[in-house]
């Protein structure tokens, strides 16, 4: 036989249970008032990929899975040393093309000097020609070496826009490495939490390859599925709340963002009543930006909760789903 005191330790576990299980039954979310619908779902984010854009061999990353970090910060790089040496060799031809455009500079004031007399000798010779002083012959030497004289002229203008050319190309091959090499810089393109490293210093990543997820902490939504019957009267925009199963005594304020467009778990085309009550149509509700970033430190993704929506626009929140938020 048992002791009376065992017998009394079982009846007070008993006791316990059944409260527990009251507590449950009736703490827990009751069914939604006229004019809301009720449902669950998981707290997720919108992801980005840190990718390389291009093939090379992965020099660092500076970030660790969980941290959060700041749009434009850099989070890892690839290796740089191929692509300066190219920088190099760049701006060295920018130099030598500047060089040679000295050079046809100077060539053309000695062309065109060169002209200059040769169009004197041709007018000197024209005036001694008609004075019987001297022969046609020269003044024909004197018009052929001033035809040269011009196409000489010509050539050095040429030679001069060569260089210019080949200045401007050799300018815009160093912007294109220099942008090159700033890509090669991985950066977050918004406010996050690293998500997954995908990628180790030393590993060689193709064009495309991914480094580092990062999720956007301020986009962050509960994925949600309505019945047609709730599904067809919500509206783009639309109060929602949220409350988490980590955190039953808080009230989050949601909205409406996204009401798909076809239905899902059914086939896509029903024809009786019956089957169309089936439809689960997928609903977004987005928490909202200036929260998230208040609240980005305690944000997390997949933990679950259940959702509240306002289906008609005269329904009034109850005081147990007021907005209520961390202090």
């Amino acid at each position: 036989m048992p002791s009376r005191r065992v017998l009394l330790a079982l009846a007070a576990a008993a006791v316990a249970a059944v409260a527990a299980l009251i507590w449950i039954i009736f703490s827990g979310p009751s069914d939604p008032p006229d004019g809301f619908a009720k449902t669950n779902g998981r707290i997720e984010a919108e992801r980005v990929d840190i990718a390389s854009k291009f093939a090379g061999r992965l020099k660092t990353v500076l970030v660790k899975e969980g941290d959060l970090v700041k749009a434009g910060q850099v989070l890892a790089a690839l290796d740089t040393a191929e692509l300066e040496a190219q920088l190099k060799e760049a701006e060295a031809s920018k130099v030598q093309a500047e060089q040679q455009l000295a050079q046809a500079v100077a060539l053309v004031a000695q062309r065109n000097s060169e002209l200059t007399l040769a169009s004197l000798q041709l007018d000197r010779s024209l005036d001694l020609v008609r004075k019987g002083v001297t022969s046609q012959e020269v003044v024909d030497q004197r018009q052929s070496a001033k035809r040269t004289a011009e196409a000489a002229v010509n050539s050095a203008n040429a030679e001069v826009a060569v260089a210019k050319a080949a200045i401007e190309a050799a300018a815009a091959r160093i912007n294109r490495l220099v942008v090159d090499i700033d890509d090669c810089a991985l950066k977050s393109p918004r406010n996050g939490r690293v998500e997954y490293r995908l990628a180790l210093p030393g590993e060689v990543l193709a064009a495309g390859g991914r480094v580092l997820t990062v999720l956007d902490l301020t986009d962050v939504y509960m994925t949600v599925f309505f019945p047609t019957s709730e599904a067809g009267r919500l509206r783009i925009g639309g109060d929602a709340r949220v409350i988490f199963d980590a955190a039953p005594q808080y009230v989050v304020p949601a909205s409406v963002t996204f009401v798909a467009s076809e239905a899902q778990f059914t086939p896509k085309y029903v024809e009786t009543k019956i089957e169309r009550e089936k439809l689960m149509f997928r609903v977004k509700l987005s928490l909202p930006a200036e929260m998230l970033e208040k609240y980005e430190t305690v944000v997390k993704t997949g933990v679950p909760g259940v959702a509240y929506v306002k289906l008609s626009e005269d329904a009034q929140w109850p005081p147990h789903l007021a907005v209520k938020l961390p202090q």
